[in-house]
């Protein structure tokens, strides 16, 4: 079972049910949407977006607080259907007990799609402030800024096709309608004190006929169906796995299987977001590169092949593990790359460093200058040290030497902080068998071929030889 994925574990194990036909499309969609394109400093990355439906008081806010929750290292907002609910005019103020709130004429999808195109482009937005009790949006707006994720919740959000086209995962909570019908009584008599001949009068008038006409149809676009809602914690752990794996995944990575981005954590992006300040430190920045450098040696690490080795423990027992992989060395592409040396020396006791100086001719043309490499490099996994991957030329001046020295082209690591798309794409197609380890892939290179937004001259600032 342990090689199962998500979807099988969550088809198998809980009936929560996948759409292999839907998560095919929505996989094409995202790989149609993930070529390569020309990359400038005001490009942005698309925020994952979650469609949760279902029939009213099925759990969907509930679903929604626990995906949350548990994505406490995202960005994430949450977008209700009901805010976008029309202002009802005086004429249907007299007559609210005979107006359909769950009929899709009930909602201003118009507006909806434009708060949600905006977003999906980076652009913050104006939610209408729906109040339910006047049956109008209020002063002032609920502000929305561009979020790594969006949850789009409501019970008609899958009726609308555009709206259905803007999602990266549909989920449909599917809960039993008599407990439907018993929070709803529970929350309209006790929050919005009405009384329950009120209710139900407009439950068995609008609600189940809408929930029959309009609702469940929708049903057949969800990618994922949750029995039980809010109750099937199981299934919405296995669903934040789900997505924690697609937001781990930078959309080059789904073009390029050899490509590997660390894990982004708060303590990540904090770190990150020290050493790109202009004004930091040069103690501070070095102290925190070092981090993140040892990050990315550690993960590194992790692609080298293992054996399986058996010890003994103090206790006499029988551990069984795996062994390091011992031909091994690292080669720093001099000047920036040397800063990573102590990280890798840190990880693995007595490695051997080879070095390579590469000279910049221009803006792509490159000269070799230096090499020191270890004579038995033919025969070792070598790992590439670069903390800024730019245009990619030197990477791949730096690449060829170590192939025309007999290294095998899957045996080469390439490990850098940051990665610009160009340089990525320049690697990767012309060695689709090296893996390349980054912490984070950039916006693109401005007009000076220079990393955007970038943190400078790297070797400057760690070895203290910039002008200041």
């Amino acid at each position: 079972m342990g090689s199962n994925t998500v979807e099988e574990l969550l088809e198998t194990s809980i009936g929560v049910h996948f759409s292999r036909l839907h998560l095919d499309k929505v996989e094409q969609r995202n790989h149609e949407a993930d070529q390569p394109a020309a990359s400038t400093a005001n490009s942005h990355r698309e925020p994952f977006v979650i469609g949760v439906a279902g029939g009213a008081s099925a759990g969907k806010t509930t679903v929604c607080n626990m995906i949350i929750e548990q994505l406490h290292d995202q960005r994430v907002v949450l977008i209700n259907q009901e805010s976008f609910y029309h202002n009802l005019s005086e004429e249907e103020l007299a007559h609210v007990h005979d107006y359909n709130f769950d009929h899709p004429d009930a909602f201003d999808t118009e507006k909806l799609l434009y708060c949600m195109e905006s977003l999906k482009h980076g652009q913050a937005v104006d939610i209408p402030n729906y109040n339910p009790r006047i049956y109008k949006s209020v002063f002032p707006a609920r502000k929305v800024n561009p979020s790594d994720v969006i949850i789009l919740e409501g019970i008609l959000i899958f009726h609308d096709p555009r709206v259905r086209a803007l999602m990266n995962m549909k989920i449909f909570v599917d809960t039993d309608a008599d407990v439907r019908l018993a929070r709803r009584i529970r929350v309209d008599t006790n929050e919005m004190a009405r009384d329950i001949g009120t209710v139900l009068d407009q439950y068995s008038k609008f609600v189940k006929p809408a929930f029959d006409d309009f609702i469940l149809p929708t049903k057949k676009y969800a990618d994922i169906i949750i029995p039980r809602g809010g109750d099937n914690h199981v299934a919405i752990d296995l669903i934040v796995q789900h997505i924690c794996t697609k937001l781990g995944q930078h959309d080059l990575c789904k073009i390029y299987p050899n490509l590997s981005v660390i894990q982004s954590t708060f303590q990540i992006r904090g770190m990150h977001t020290l050493i790109r300040d202009a004004q930091a430190a040069k103690h501070d920045f070095i102290f925190y590169s070092d981090r993140l450098i040892r990050l990315v040696v550690e993960h590194g690490l992790g692609h080298l092949p293992f054996t399986e080795k058996q010890v003994i423990t103090p206790t006499g027992s029988i551990y069984t593990g795996v062994d390091f992989c011992k031909r091994l060395c690292g080669v720093s592409i001099i000047r920036s790359g040397e800063s990573m040396e102590n990280a890798l020396r840190a990880c693995c006791k007595g490695i051997k460093i080879g070095k390579i100086l590469i000279h910049r001719e221009g803006d792509n043309g490159q000269q070799l200058i230096y090499q020191n490499l270890p004579k038995d490099i033919s025969d070792r996994h070598v790992l590439l040290l670069d903390p800024i991957l730019g245009t990619g030329n030197s990477a791949v001046q730096a690449i060829l030497l170590l192939l025309e020295k007999g290294v095998q082209e899957a045996n080469i690591i390439f490990l850098n902080l940051i990665s610009a798309p160009q340089g990525i794409h320049v690697v990767c197609k012309r060695f689709p068998r090296i893996k390349i380890v980054t912490s984070e892939i950039e916006f693109g290179l401005n007009e000076d071929f220079r990393v955007i937004p970038g943190m400078g001259e790297f070797g400057d600032r760690y070895f203290g030889t910039d002008d200041e």
